[in-house]
């Protein structure tokens, strides 16, 4: 997500492969270009059922349903508070554990 504009959201969308523009229909008015073999998506999105359309998500042509992202979202999730009890309790020279090591008006942040 970029930014905040008007009812929606500005958002830039990275696919790491080069689309062409017979796919630009279905990104619902996005900007689309296309270099350094990627394809680069951006543009306001109204609320979330219209991102999820955008992304794909439900339709069959493209095989991710919502219990699809669910799943993914939430080892993601996992992944990264792993990631952040580790760099807590042994730091190298990152940004996570950098993030790990901070304060907020005098409390740590957790890995949450």
């Amino acid at each position: 997500m970029l930014r905040k504009k008007g009812k929606g959201t500005l958002y830039r969308i990275v696919v790491r492969s080069e689309l062409t523009d017979s796919y630009a229909s279905a990104f619902e008015g996005m900007e689309m270009q296309t270099k350094n073999g990627q394809t680069i998506l951006s543009g306001e999105v109204k609320d979330q059922p219209h991102l999820f359309v955008i992304l794909g998500i439900g339709d069959p042509e493209y095989g991710v349903t919502l219990d699809a992202l669910m799943t993914t979202a939430l080892e993601m999730f996992a992944y990264a508070q792993a990631l952040g009890d580790r760099r807590r309790a042994d730091p190298t020279d990152d940004l996570t554990s950098v993030l790990m090591g901070a304060e907020v008006d005098g409390e740590r942040l957790t890995s949450q």
